[in-house]
This record gives structure tokens, sequence and C-alpha cells, in this order.
């Protein structure tokens, strides 16, 4: 059986055991396919997909261009010397796709590690875990589509860069955890690329590198940090970032505190609150003993005056 490769991240390649499909050259042929295989999980009915992809034009006409351009992909994908499952399902008024076994696209893949890992923090991580978000941001070759501008393409090219940050930020907590600090600093510098004033980001680079033994190179991050801060946004950083850099600064046991002892100050409203509970609990014992001392003492006047 055919093996089939679809990359949307950075350039579109479209591959039948490693040789490109040319028969998908024309733009209207690439985003139809593309938008399919985006919005794979469902199925689509054929008058709204052709608004969406011919909105410029009349229903009339962009029923048509559908059509042909349906007709021209699966053409495209005719597997002439393979008993490949179809991968376009055309019917009356609806279409979809198939994917199986032999389908590898860089989409899905990258959609499947976020969902299994987004509910976990970065630095809780086992090793198969971080293992498949290491290969899932290495399909993230550059952002969806690169060089298009369509309205859906637009919104789904956030979507996955805001997914790909989440996914490097876990991996630097899992780095700075489990002492790969070479691997978490280059992760850093990726979303730095992406988002030149991510404050958090300095901090764990700041860490990364002063755990490292590196102590200039965590003192340059702050400083980068500043400039960032007030060249993009206009403002300094925040008193996490600075304290952290006075810690370094003065090489203070604060500085080389793991990942997660980052996240301790997130129990304390926890804490707190069963404190405040107790405290609650403890003021109506003690409320409650007061008003049985009193009857008690009454009780006992009353006995008193009796034997008098």
């Amino acid at each position: 059986m055919s093996t089939l490769r679809i990359q949307l991240f950075g350039k579109f390649s479209v591959q039948r055991d490693r040789q490109e499909i040319k028969d998908l050259a024309a733009n209207k042929l690439k985003e139809l396919l593309c938008y399919l295989l985006i919005y794979r999980a469902r199925s689509h009915p054929r008058e709204s997909l052709a608004s969406v992809l011919w909105a410029e034009t009349s229903t009339e006409k962009s029923k048509k261009y559908l059509r042909q351009a349906l007709w021209q992909v699966q053409a495209a994908f005719d597997a002439e010397k393979s008993a490949m499952i179809p991968l376009l399902v055309v019917e009356h008024d609806w279409v979809y796709l198939t994917l199986h076994s032999e389908f590898w696209f860089d989409v899905d893949v990258f959609e499947h590690a976020y969902a299994i890992t987004q509910d976990t923090p970065g630095a809780q991580l086992d090793k198969p875990t971080a293992e498949l978000l290491k290969n899932a941001v290495a399909v993230y070759k550059g952002d969806l589509l690169d060089g298009w501008y369509q309205d859906w393409c637009l919104f789904e090219r956030e979507r996955l860069q805001n997914m790909y940050l989440a996914m490097l930020d876990k991996l630097m907590s899992y780095c700075e955890e489990n002492s790969e600090y070479e691997a978490g600093r280059r992760y850093g510098a990726i979303i730095l690329r992406y988002d030149r004033a991510r404050e958090r980001t300095y901090r764990q680079l700041m860490r990364l590198h002063h755990v490292a033994g590196d102590r200039t190179g965590a003192l340059r991050q702050y400083e980068r940090c500043v400039a960032a801060l007030n060249e993009e946004l206009d403002v300094r950083p925040d008193r996490r970032t600075t304290a952290l850099y006075e810690s370094i600064r003065n090489d203070g046991p604060d500085s080389v505190a793991p990942a997660k002892a980052a996240a301790a100050p997130n129990i304390l409203p926890d804490v707190l609150g069963r404190l405040k509970q107790l405290q609650l609990s403890l003021a109506s014992l003690h409320e409650r003993v007061q008003r049985d001392v009193l009857e008690v003492e009454r009780d006992l006047e009353r006995h008193r005056k009796n034997f008098e």
C-alpha cells in the first residue's frame, strides 16, 4: 500500500512514496485540500464549502468551480498502482476525508501530541510523553501554510502557533526539571523569536543559564527582558522577574530553585482556605464551650441557693 505524506507547516507538500504529487499545482486545488485537512474531523456540505472557497463568485459559479476542483483532487490522488483507500469522498451533498494508517499528516501529529499533554504541567511530564512533545514540535517546520492569507488560514495559523508556543513552554519546564539545560535554552530561544516580550520565558532562561553554571548568561537574559518589555510594551519587568534577577546577582539559593518550586504559590490559596475554615471551626467550638461553661455555672449557682 502507498504511503501518503502531507505537510502544511511551512511549505505545502504532498508526497506519495516520497514522490511529489504534481497534479495539485493550482492554488484553489491546494486550498480545497488544505481546508478539508484542517477541518478533517467533520463532513462538509458542498454548498457551504463552495461559498467559503469561492466567496467572491455567484452561488451557481461557486458550485461549478467546487465540482471541477473536487474532480481534479480525486484524480490527483487516484492511486494507479495501489489499493489505497480513497482520501477524498464526494457524495451528492457532502464532502469528507478518510484518513487511514498509511496516511501521515504533520498537523494531525502535532494536534494529537498537544491534546495528550495539554492538562499536564511540563515539570510533571514523563520521558515518553516528553518525547512525544519533542517529536511534535519538530514537525512544525514553519507557520501553517506560510504565505497564504485567506481568513480561515490566518485564524488556524494563529491557533496552531499558540499551541506550538505552549508546547515549547512545557518542554522548557521539563528540561529544567530533568537537567536538560541546553535543550531548554534552545526551546526558549525559539519562543522569543515568536514573542520577544514573553516575560515568563526570560525567567525560565535565567534559571536554565544559572543552574547550568552560567551566571553571566542568566543576568544578560534579564537585560534582554528589560529591553524587550520597554520596546514592545513600554513596561518594566514584574516583581517576580526582578526578584529572580536580584537573587541570581547575589548568587542566592532561591535563584536555583527547580521549576516545580515555582508552582508552590499556586497551592497557597487552598492552604489559606483550609486554615480559615479551621479558624472558623475553632471559633465556633470556643463559643459553644463558653456557653456550656456559663450554663454549668448557672446550674451550680441555682444548686447552691437551694441548699442555703
